[in-house]
């Protein structure tokens, strides 16, 4: 089921940023994004009863008060939706669904733009919506972890006990996490003074602080990095001993990154290029094949050395591309991929790039014989 509401949310996906060009009102929004959103997490857009658009919600004086969309199961309110034009930022106008929300007798808020969907609950005040959303689920950005939980909101799999679990584990983590990326950029002098105080006994003037705020950045942004390469070479199964005629890899002194850690690997990244390490192990010794995170892309080469490419893969945007070195480093053609098995269709281009290094090697090697 989970992969099934994965597909319809990429289709969704695709279908938005093929259109949104073209839709310029909120109305044009919630016709060609919402309701098909609604659709996907499985409630009937055409049952009256179960999807209400326009469901007037009366406040105190104000009469005639109209949500965008009501969504019912077993008559009950689960979910109210307000939506606003693509364009404008979901994070600025939650004022409206706030006042919507305990007359309304759901649980569950959610403003969207139709690209983005903040979902909203009551965890610190009963009745009272929250301020901030305890989950944010992007269609340019889809995570295994998001679509568990979205399936506890679909209509076969609605579970509110559930979602109150993960509501407010996700909302401490989100603000514990925003707290502590705050940091990594600038520590601020508590948690500098805490650290400190731990191994350093003199007093902290001012200008010692200001050194220890740069330490602590950059010791920060070193041991994030260091581990997340741990977990990489882990995950990806990297052999340590390199081969005598790979090159030594270029790791930049600490010194050079103060401004803390700029990417992260990420789960898609890692299974692409266990596919692409699958496919060339035809004709290349795993052992031979070396990973590089950078910010622009993810690249695979052989012996670890960059004048080797045997692919790339740009995963940080919307729209993935596979990189192709079949015609030389200075020639990388990009393809772009609709899911990560399409890689596959590559293995002919893949192979043929190793065995063309493979060969300049046998070329350029000198003879041992006098």
């Amino acid at each position: 089921m989970e992969n099934d509401l994965k597909l319809k949310l990429e289709q969704l996906h695709q279908r938005v940023d093929a259109l949104k060009d073209q839709i310029n009102t909120e109305e044009a929004t919630k016709n060609a994004f919402v309701m098909p959103f609604i659709q996907a997490i499985g409630y009937d857009i055409f049952n009256p009863t179960e999807v209400i658009p326009e469901y007037i919600c009366d406040i105190g004086t104000k009469k005639g008060e109209k949500i965008d969309y009501v969504i019912k199961k077993d008559g009950a309110p689960v979910l109210i939706i307000e939506c606003k034009h693509w364009k404008e930022s979901v994070d600025a106008h939650n004022s409206q669904l706030h006042r919507y929300y305990h007359v309304s007798k759901s649980r569950f808020g959610v403003l969207t733009n139709g690209l983005v969907y903040n979902f909203y609950a009551d965890l610190e005040r009963p009745n009272i919506m929250d301020d901030k959303p305890f989950f944010t689920l992007e269609l340019a950005n889809l995570k295994d972890s998001s679509i568990r939980l979205l399936e506890k909101f679909t209509k076969n799999g609605y579970n509110l006990m559930g979602i109150l679990d993960s509501a407010e584990d996700l909302k401490y983590i989100k603000a514990i996490r925003n707290e502590f990326e705050k940091e990594l950029k600038d520590p601020s002098d508590e948690l500098v003074k805490l650290l400190v105080n731990r191994f350093f006994d003199k007093s902290l003037t001012a200008s010692r602080l200001n050194s220890f705020k740069e330490y602590t950045k950059r010791a920060l942004s070193n041991a994030i990095n260091e581990s997340i390469n741990f977990r990489l070479k882990n995950a990806l199964n990297i052999n340590e001993k390199n081969p005598s005629k790979q090159e030594p890899r270029e790791v930049a002194p600490v010194d050079e990154n103060p401004e803390g850690l700029k990417w992260i690997t990420t789960e898609e990244e890692i299974e692409g290029s266990q596919i692409v390490k699958a496919i060339l192990r035809e004709v290349v010794p795993a052992t031979r094949i070396a990973f590089r995170d950078t910010q622009s892309y993810f690249g695979i080469l052989l012996d670890d050395n960059n004048r080797k490419p045997l692919a790339r893969l740009h995963f940080n945007f919307s729209k993935k591309y596979l990189e192709l070195f079949h015609r030389g480093k200075d020639n990388g053609e990009r393809k772009l991929l609709a899911s990560l098995d399409d890689i596959y269709q590559y293995r002919k281009e893949l192979l043929a790039t190793a065995d063309h290094y493979q060969q300049k090697n046998e070329t350029e090697e000198p003879s041992n014989e006098r």
